[in-house]
């Protein structure tokens, strides 16, 4: 069985998506959709702008999925389909990009909703008062006693179950930096302050999945042509009444990665394409899921081979 994973904020980096763009006209035509549903040629910042400004949340969010669905257009255009996915899945905001490649929303109103989305949990906390951190090297139960404890600072939270040796804390940043202390303490590998503007999925960003509430209510989400297994509950969704509540839940729940490729190699894929920028959820599933093969996708080079192997040609 197969799975797609789509990434999520952090794999941006200036000039992604080009080299497919150029050789794509399909992957082309995403990068025009994005651009023409924003208003703004977002594609020049990706491919020729400023690391900090694509960094910003408001315009991170709509690029990494645009990239990841342009290496799905590549995909296509090399004859591979939603028919030979048994899964999809993204993390955090590769949720929206798993969902638009199962066509279960337009790459319009996705571009748009994570515009929406990025700005929202960006003004849902001034800057400055809110921290994430990555603990690495402790288990899940001791990461969330510790996040108990810290929170006396004030939120602190478990924001992401990444894999069985990498967890995020999420909150107001008194209570998070404590919390790195107190890992350190417990005998954490690391722990350590990420390079991030806000405190995502915590409870402090109630305000922006009230905004995310808002803005899919007004959007068209139709049955996915496969299974999307949805961050926060770790298993799958088709129903889209559930698919838009889950993502609203999101904003401020739990990205339950961890969990969520544990069921699908408990469902027995065993091969996972990691579609779009970067390969960080390569790394994490092999730490979650030694038997799943990943394979990261987001060159015309790795469009090819993985076509190859999927479609069955010959081994690569």
């Amino acid at each position: 069985m197969r799975a797609f994973v789509f990434p999520g904020q952090g794999a941006q980096a200036i000039g992604m998506g080009r080299d497919l763009a150029e050789h794509y006209p399909a992957a082309r035509a995403v990068f025009d959709m994005v651009d023409e549903a924003l208003g703004e040629k977002l594609s020049t910042l990706i491919w020729e702008g400023e690391a900090d400004a694509l960094t910003l949340t408001r315009n991170a969010q709509p690029a990494l999925m645009a990239t990841s669905l342009a290496a799905m257009a590549a995909l296509e255009a090399e004859g591979v389909s939603m028919q030979d996915v048994d899964f999809v899945a993204g993390h955090s905001l590769g949720e929206y990009s798993a969902l638009a490649a199962a066509d279960a929303l337009s790459i319009a109103d996705c571009a748009r909703l994570l515009r929406t989305r990025g700005e929202a949990m960006q003004n849902a906390v001034p800057v400055g008062e809110g921290a994430m951190a990555a603990v690495l090297g402790l288990p899940i139960e001791e990461v969330e006693r510790i996040a108990a404890e810290a929170a006396s600072e004030g939120v602190c939270e478990v924001a992401n179950e990444n894999d069985p040796a990498q967890t995020v804390i999420s909150g107001a940043k008194p209570a998070v930096e404590r919390a790195t202390v107190l890992a350190k303490e417990a005998g954490a590998k690391r722990a350590l302050l990420l390079p991030v503007s806000a405190p995502f999925h915590c409870v402090l960003m109630e305000p922006a999945a009230r905004v995310m509430e808002e803005a899919l209510a007004a959007v068209t989400i139709a049955t996915p042509s496969v299974p999307v297994v949805a961050n926060v509950k770790a298993g799958p969704v088709t129903d889209p009444d559930e698919i838009r509540a889950l993502l609203v839940a999101q904003v401020a729940g739990r990205v339950r990665w961890s969990a969520s490729v544990d069921w699908m190699a408990r469902q027995g894929v065993t091969e996972a394409y990691e579609v779009g920028a970067g390969k960080a959820l390569s790394g994490m599933i092999k730490r979650i899921a030694r038997d799943v093969t990943c394979h990261a996708v987001g060159t015309p080079e790795a469009v090819q081979s993985a076509a190859i192997v999927i479609k069955g040609e010959h081994d690569v």
